[in-house]
């Protein structure tokens, strides 16, 4: 008689077993359904187009209205872009440095599919080479083509 008791009872956990195996399973697999899919993430770098063509702008070739602004920003590191239509101006400072000498190279600017992007990169001066001890400020100005894109600083 106790056989018998017990034996409904273990029927009906197996079933629960069961029907929670595969309840977590349905939900293991809407998980990963749900983790494939995702939210639609955009790359901001899906390769590279072409490089962009480019000059070095000299002091007294940067717009009027820019000029007060490099002023303003250069004790501190800086990065930003001008446009006026035709073309876009992009400045690139390193704040204040103990000594002159300095120098900036444009190591790339290219088009990318969503962008723009540039790369610079701060040279100190060469050992033994004779420096100004006065405080400089070194920054970059170039001059490329406008395309109605956002630059990315690397």
């Amino acid at each position: 008689m106790r056989y018998l008791f017990f034996l409904p009872f273990s029927m009906v956990m197996k079933k629960v077993r069961t029907l929670a195996k595969r309840y977590l399973w349905a939900l293991g697999l809407l998980g990963w359904l749900l983790f494939l899919t995702g939210c639609g993430i955009e790359k901001t770098d899906p390769g590279k187009l072409r490089d962009l063509e480019f000059t070095l702008v000299d002091d007294s070739q940067i717009p009027e209205e820019l000029k007060p602004l490099i002023e303003e920003k250069k004790a501190a590191e800086f990065k930003m872009t001008f446009d006026t239509g035709e073309f876009r101006y992009i400045a690139v400072g390193y704040g204040a440095q103990k000594t002159g000498g300095y120098s900036i190279m444009v190591e790339a600017l290219y088009e990318t599919q969503n962008a723009i992007y540039i790369k610079t990169n701060l040279m100190g001066p060469a050992k033994g080479e004779t420096v100004t001890e006065v405080e400089s400020y070194p920054y970059v100005v170039i001059k490329t083509e406008f395309l109605d894109k956002s630059v990315v600083f690397e």
